[in-house]
């Protein structure tokens, strides 16, 4: 079967991941750009019996004259005919409502040469807007093929394919001269490089991109008697380009869009005027999330232990299977026990994404961000810094990726120093178990599950301590620069299911195989340091632990007598020094030596720390009890009493609140501030930050 390469392009907001998410469905996949930190999402349509398309979503922009790293993303694509992933045909996505300033992108792609279609979104809500579209006329003035498709009714996309199936019938010529803008400057440019296509040599000398085997610095420095213009020249004909292009835009759509103004309603204001209300909106949208948080937990309880008592079946059934052994023990004691510590929180992480999404889709998000906007700037923030930092309620890696849209270089770098403050959902796993151990499951008001209210309680927190952290960075950076924040509200519509989908299934199996790789290997790991010991301690144990018994006068039966040996080994193992090393740190917090393990091996990743307790609980137990169970019995080994209570409970949430998230967002740290300054800055304040605020909460609780 033959495979061509797609672009799908188009403005921020008009529906381009719909679109995507149509054409692909569940066949795609998230990386990044090789050598770039910029998110790039690919996927493969099957277009017709003999042909399949590889779709490559671009990054949203508003035009081909770059300002941002991911809109550069784009235009590099767009024209280096070496790169792998170079269009054989462009899909530029269009919004019916705001097609004007969408053409504006169109028109430019148009001059690279390349077959280019265009597909107007949301054509279902044309009758609606009073808008009417002579799509043979607007073909004709664009010199290209039309597909009106809307993703919620999953209508067009039939014919959309089948423009890409025979692409090679799309004219390639550009629809609008815009060399006019100088015209004497633009045949110069052709004289001196007759065998490239001027537009691209245009966009080559006004953006920080390569293409071919021609680079940028040759013609921003040529030996050919090209004579290059002034960047403030350039600037000049940078506009005069747009304000050609919009004139030919404007007599385009005079002849082939129609729209009556008497069919709008006034809905969306009346909405807006209370969601972005100054007192009103702050109050909705925390109700907004203290429901979310109810949800998580409600509706997430019976799959979880559903799922916890499995996997606690499963060792069991597993051990009894299998011939006994140290291959048998690894199986039950540590990769199950392991993975199931992090597939019991599927449900509720579904939930948290299938919100997100919805919120999303919705529109709402946006009106979040603009919202927050007005906080932002009280504390030295950019209104762009609110979508990595709502971001990082997702994951803190791509938010610091995020950021790269922020143009003052200071703003970016506070926004990405407090980003790890936000809670990600990494962090979910450890809030979920430890408030089930140590706050009650009971109902405020007979309405609130204090256990929810918790929850939201550490996400607000995280977030307002993000915010003052970037207040006193501020502070001491002294940004003078005054930037301004600019954001399209989308109109409100329902979700499209198939969208919310997609995102949830995308996202949690993201999260669960990501996070499965590492708690596997390091489940393993720890598995083996637990089993084993270095000395006679630990291969004598049962020996030892006979002898304390007849010297105590114990009467033990025989699963007192293998939970007893089963602790000893533990102690005594290399696990067991390892911990008892770290214990003097971690003791004034509240926790034990196990405790301490999990703390550090999560450093890998936030959702270890409960696979790792499952692990080291796991070792040497032979009942079913499920990991929630075992550690409600923990026994604190210095005061008594049960380990996981509300002071060390309290005090493990807070240190997880503050501490530094993962390494891998250290190393994302590092690459987009270029430096190991301000990662490690980030690991010694955040870190030393969280132990102090956990040892005053546990010192206090206890």
């Amino acid at each position: 079967m033959r495979q061509i390469n797609v672009a799908l392009v188009g403005n921020p907001n008009t529906g381009k991941t719909s679109v995507f998410n149509s054409l692909t469905g569940l066949n795609q996949k998230v990386g990044n750009y090789p050598g770039i930190t910029v998110e790039k999402k690919e996927g493969v349509s099957k277009i017709s019996r003999l042909l399949k398309a590889h779709i490559l979503d671009l990054p949203g922009t508003y035009s081909l004259n770059a300002s941002s790293l991911d809109e550069n993303v784009a235009v590099q694509i767009l024209l280096n005919k070496n790169d792998k992933n170079y269009p054989d045909v462009v899909v530029v996505v269009s919004d019916i409502e705001n097609l004007k300033r969408n053409l504006l992108l169109f028109t430019q792609i148009k001059d690279l040469g390349l077959p280019t279609i265009l597909a107007i979104n949301m054509a279902d809500r044309m009758e609606k807007k009073g808008i009417s579209i002579d799509t043979k006329q607007l073909e004709k003035q664009l010199k290209t093929k039309i597909a009106l498709v809307s993703a919620r009714k999953n209508e067009g996309f039939d014919y959309l394919k089948s423009l890409i199936e025979n692409y090679k019938q799309i004219p390639t010529e550009s629809c609008c001269e815009v060399s006019q803008i100088d015209s004497e400057y633009f045949e110069s440019l052709k004289k001196a490089y007759p065998n490239q296509n001027v537009y691209k040599l245009w966009l080559i000398i006004n953006n920080d991109v390569n293409f071919g085997d021609l680079e940028r610095n040759t013609i921003k420095n040529p030996t050919n008697g090209f004579t290059p213009k002034p960047i403030s020249e350039l600037k000049r004909l940078q506009q005069k380009e747009v304000i050609a292009r919009y004139l030919f835009i404007n007599k385009a759509l005079k002849t082939s869009l129609t729209k009556d103004i008497n069919a709008a309603t006034g809905l969306r204001a009346n909405i807006d005027r209370i969601l972005i209300h100054k007192f009103w909106g702050y109050l909705i949208f925390a109700l907004i999330l203290l429901l979310i948080f109810q949800g998580i937990y409600s509706w997430a309880s019976y799959p979880m232990d559903l799922i916890d008592l499995g996997f606690a079946n499963l060792s069991e059934f597993t051990k009894a299977q299998l011939p006994d052994g140290k291959l048998t023990r690894l199986i039950t004691e540590g990769v199950i026990p392991g993975i199931g510590g992090i597939v019991i929180f599927v449900p509720q992480i579904a939930l948290l994404f299938l919100f997100i999404s919805i919120l999303e889709e919705s529109g709402y998000m946006s009106r979040v961000v603009f919202l927050t906007d007005r906080i932002m700037k009280k504390f030295g923030l950019s209104g762009k810094s609110i979508v990595p930092l709502v971001s990082g309620t997702a994951c803190a890696i791509p938010a610091v990726m995020a950021s790269r849209n922020i143009e003052n270089w200071k703003e970016r770098l506070i926004t990405i120093l407090v980003i790890p403050f936000t809670t990600c959902s990494a962090r979910l796993p450890v809030y979920l178990i430890i408030i089930a151990l140590v706050i009650p499951d009971a109902y405020f008001l007979g309405v609130f599950n204090y256990q929810g209210l918790v929850l939201f309680g550490l996400y607000f927190l995280g977030f307002g301590v993000a915010i003052f952290s970037a207040w006193l960075l501020h502070l001491v950076m002294k940004n003078a620069k005054k930037t301004y924040f600019v954001i399209e509200m989308p109109d409100y519509k329902l979700p499209i299911p198939k969208n919310v989908l997609i995102t949830v299934v995308d996202k949690t199996k993201s999260f669960v195989f990501g996070a499965g790789k590492i708690i596997l290997a390091i489940s393993i790991i720890l598995w083996v340091l637990a089993s084993y010991g270095p000395n006679a301690n630990f291969n004598e144990a049962e020996k030892i632990v006979q002898q304390q018994v007849e010297q105590e006068n114990l009467v033990l039966d025989e699963e007192e007598m293998e939970t007893k040996v089963a602790s000893y080994k533990l102690r005594h193992s290399y696990i067991g020094y390892m911990g008892k090393a770290i214990e003097p740190v971690v003791q004034p917090l509240g926790y034990d030596w196990k405790i301490g393990i999990a703390v550090i091996t999560s450093f890998a990743a936030r959702e270890v720390f409960v696979g790792t307790l499952a692990t080291i609980y796991s070792v040497g137990s032979e009942n079913e009890e499920t990991i929630k169970q075992r550690m409600s019995k923990e026994v604190n080994p210095v005061i008594g009493g049960k380990l996981f209570n509300l002071a060390s409970g309290i005090s493990l949430l807070l240190f997880y609140a503050f501490a530094m998230q993962c390494m891998s967002t250290l190393a994302v740290v590092k690459r987009e501030t270029n430096s190991w300054k301000w990662p490690t800055f980030q690991l010694v304040f955040m870190t030393s930050f969280a132990y102090i605020v956990s040892l005053i909460a546990y010192q206090l609780l206890k």
